[in-house]
């Protein structure tokens, strides 16, 4: 018998959060007897964790963590993975978008020779924009997750809690699940799952947001930034060659005057463009630098609501690496 840990960060998702309980609580019993729903509320200023501390005081298989501010879905992912007590992690979002009946095929396609199962959804009810931003997201994870693996990524997933001591000693403001489990396995696989379209509440994912998460990953995870800087230094490096050899065989063969001011200014801002561009990409990645030479946490936990005091009990999440060891 497998047990689960089922782990949902929430943000002001009081419209949602009673009917989500219970339709996951009957469907969870009729999985397995032993598990538990871990809500993290990340700092939404609603009503959502008075409705998580009633039901952790209901239910001893329900335990609430609440941030301290608000830090990200990423972040409190993290906190509640971390916490988690059971050998598999499920993760799912707070607004009923992910069907309960699809967590018994996700379960299933667990298989030993996989380590994390998507549930890829079959149709995304999103607007225009916010499609165009995932697939932004999606693109930036394919630099480190293969293209396959990066094309299916949902945070409707399932996964060993093995993996995450690959990633226990990870301290850094900028948090990617799907790229810290990477850091463990290369055993991805993924099914097709119903996407329910949402019922109540907005998402706390707007196309802005999501647009920066994908540059924090290209930034923050990854060095084709780096790569891009360098080519694009060498492109724009042949094509000012390329002007000044058309410009001096013009001069010389048909004895044309070369341009003025203008021909000259345009140039001078192009490259003057290029070089700027390639630094911003280089400050990006000392600015990173930085914020993890000041030991800034990932989350800290605000207060926790549990049914009894073990279960009220949190694991450290992040151990604190010395100065000598930090950048190893």
């Amino acid at each position: 018998m497998f047990t689960v840990s089922v782990v949902i960060p929430v943000y002001r998702a009081e419209q949602t959060l009673s009917d989500l309980y219970r339709q996951l609580s009957d469907a969870m019993s009729e999985l397995t007897s032993v598990f538990e729903i871990i809500f993290v509320e990340d700092g939404g200023g609603d009503g959502s964790w008075a409705i998580i501390a009633d039901l952790a005081r209901s239910d001893h298989r329900v335990r609430g963590i609440r941030m301290s501010r608000n830090y990200g879905q990423h972040n409190a992912l993290l906190c509640g993975i971390m916490a988690a007590k059971h050998e598999i992690i499920l993760t799912m979002d707070d607004d009923l978008q992910h069907p309960v009946s699809e967590i018994a095929p996700m379960l299933a396609a667990l298989k030993p020779e996989y380590d994390v199962v998507y549930g890829a959804p079959q149709e995304e009810h999103h607007g225009f924009l916010r499609d165009l931003a995932s697939r932004m997201t999606k693109t930036a994870l394919a630099s480190t997750m293969g293209a396959e693996t990066a094309r299916n990524v949902s945070a409707f997933r399932v996964f060993r809690t093995r993996l995450r001591e690959g990633f226990r000693e990870y301290r850094s403001p900028s948090v990617s699940i799907d790229v810290l489990l990477t850091w463990t396995t290369a055993r991805f696989t993924a099914i097709k799952v119903r996407h329910s379209p949402r019922t109540a509440g907005v998402s706390g994912y707007s196309t802005g947001k999501l647009i920066r998460h994908a540059f924090n990953l290209m930034t923050g995870f990854s060095s084709l930034p780096l790569h891009f800087a360098s080519i694009l230094g060498f492109v724009s490096f042949v094509f000012g060659f390329a002007i000044l050899a058309f410009v001096l065989a013009n001069y010389l063969i048909q004895g044309a005057a070369v341009p003025g001011f203008t021909f000259l200014a345009s140039v001078v801002a192009i490259f003057s463009g290029v070089q700027l561009f390639a630094l911003g990409i280089f400050g990006e990645y000392l600015a990173r630098i930085h914020f993890r030479s000041m030991d800034r946490p990932p989350y800290v936990i605000g207060e926790i609501a549990a049914l009894s005091e073990s279960d009220a009990t949190v694991t450290e999440p992040v151990s604190h690496p010395t100065r000598e060891n930090r950048f190893v």
